[in-house]
């Protein structure tokens, strides 16, 4: 009782000091930081956020559990974390300032209140439709292709590289994007929500050793797929091979019935409740 007691006196302590301008300071306070998440949140500073995140965590335990050695290191990282996050966040830091000045967050400030609408799924499904029957056209045909299918991870860095498009993925256009001599052809096509969001993107390429008759499209499918969890088509420009890499590892000569099984097992939930992906993916972001 006496704790309870404690606990309700400071409760207490604090609503009697509260004042409305502190409502207003916990508003501005969360506000900017909405704003600063929505700026970074599609490049790759989001994994290093995440990573700081896991090492507070780690270092409250640590410190809870009272691991003398391990919080002395901890401490010593947290005594810089200013140093630390200035060093690591330098181009974040400088893209925010420009957008502040170009008002970019100004227009990010206002989806606040219109954050846009769900996905419906029959768009995710009918983009998978779309994709599979253009990549085994350009299998036939020997056309070269490169597919982004964006995942958790946000490909804002791979998306400023090429030409916004934002339309409905079909057949056609998916191949007419791809076909030679075209403007767009020689990059990579990035899907965001069941559409073809943008094309002539630069991925970047794998360090690893691959096969030989892997080319530059399928070292550029596995250095995304590396440096996040989106899936990479591949259709051979030299063999009309069909391939996909996920986290690193890229597989070669699949039918066109099993790239529209390994999409649809990705991006389409299973079972009758199929609302649980669009949900998440309402969660993880605010469409602009």
């Amino acid at each position: 009782m006496g704790a309870i007691t404690d606990l309700l006196n400071k409760v207490i302590s604090v609503f009697s000091t509260f004042r409305p301008v502190d409502l207003l300071d916990i508003i501005v306070v969360a506000i900017i930081i909405y704003l600063c998440v929505r700026i970074i949140r599609e490049t790759r500073a989001m994994q290093l956020v995440k990573g700081i995140v896991f090492i507070v965590v780690v270092y409250t335990i640590v410190n809870f559990l009272e691991m003398e050695a391990s919080t002395i290191i901890f401490k010593q990282i947290f005594n810089n974390i200013i140093l630390i996050v200035v060093v690591l966040f330098a181009p974040e830091i400088r893209n925010i300032l420009e957008q502040i000045g170009k008002g970019t967050a100004r227009k990010n400030f206002k989806t606040i209140i219109h954050p846009g609408v769900a996905v419906e799924l029959s768009e995710i499904e009918d983009c998978i439709e779309a994709v599979t029957k253009a990549c085994s056209n350009m299998s036939d045909t020997k056309t070269g292709a490169l597919i982004a299918f964006e995942n958790d991870t946000l490909l804002g860095n791979v998306i400023e590289s090429g030409t916004i498009i934002d339309a409905k993925a079909t057949r056609a256009l998916v191949e007419n994007i791809f076909y030679p001599k075209t403007p767009l052809h020689d990059g990579a096509m990035v899907i965001r929500d069941g559409k073809v969001y943008a094309a002539g993107c630069i991925l970047p390429l794998t360090k690893k050793q691959l096969k030989s008759a892997f080319g530059t499209r399928h070292r550029a499918a596995v250095g995304l797929s590396e440096e996040s969890d989106a899936l990479v088509v591949v259709v051979s420009e030299e063999s009309g091979a069909i391939s996909v890499a996920k986290g690193g590892v890229i597989r070669s000569d699949i039918s066109d019935g099993e790239l529209r099984d390994i999409l649809r097992n990705e991006f389409i939930p299973s079972g009758s409740f199929s609302d649980d992906k669009i949900i998440t993916r309402l969660v993880r972001r605010v469409k602009k």
